[in-house]
This record gives C-alpha cells, structure tokens and sequence, in this order.
C-alpha cells in the first residue's frame, strides 16, 4: 500500500481507538459532531476539489504515494480519511479540555 493512504487510514483508526479506549468523549454518539463533521466536510469538498481538479491541480501528489482513488470530485480518498483523523481529533481534545475546565471551577 503506497506511503499515504496507510498513514491516513493508521491515523483514522488511531483516533477512532484513542476515542474508544482511551478518552470516552462518547462524540461517536452525537448528532451535533456528525453534523459538523457533514459540514466541514462539504466545505472541503469544495475547496480540496478545486485545489486536486485533475484539469488543472494546484496541488500535485506522487502518484506512486497515493491509492489513485478519486470518489468525489477528483479528491483522493486518503484525503477524507485523514481529514475525518484530525477534525475528530481536535473535537475530543476540545470535548476534553471542556469537562476538565468545568471541573476546575467547581
């Protein structure tokens, strides 16, 4: 498997164990963070689709460092995955530090 889609596929199933084993945010279980999530990644779609457009790229990847896989709009699939690794990452580190900082001032 080529260099980038194995590393954002390794990081998603990081996060996704980091939130079931470790942290317990329960955010998997809410409507409110797939919502954001369906949001941000619609502003994605746009602006990492106009970015990767095969007809004319501003950003240009080693084809043989990507899976070649291009579902929506010329976007490479390891895109999404790493995207979903680091939005989820940084909504339970804030969910986090948010139930820590209540706690302190209790």
């Amino acid at each position: 498997m080529p260099l980038y889609p194995a590393l954002a596929l390794l990081a998603a199933a990081a996060v996704v164990a980091l939130e079931v084993l470790v942290l317990r945010t329960g955010i998997f279980r809410q409507r409110a963070y797939w919502l954001a999530m369906v949001i941000v990644f619609a502003f994605m779609v746009a602006v990492d689709g106009w970015l990767t457009k095969l007809s004319a790229p501003i950003v240009i990847y080693r084809r043989s460092d990507t899976s070649g896989l291009r579902p929506v709009w010329d976007i490479l699939a390891e895109e999404f995955a790493y995207a979903f690794a680091l939005l989820t990452l940084v909504v339970m580190v804030w969910d986090r530090a948010g139930d820590r900082q209540e706690q302190v001032q209790r």
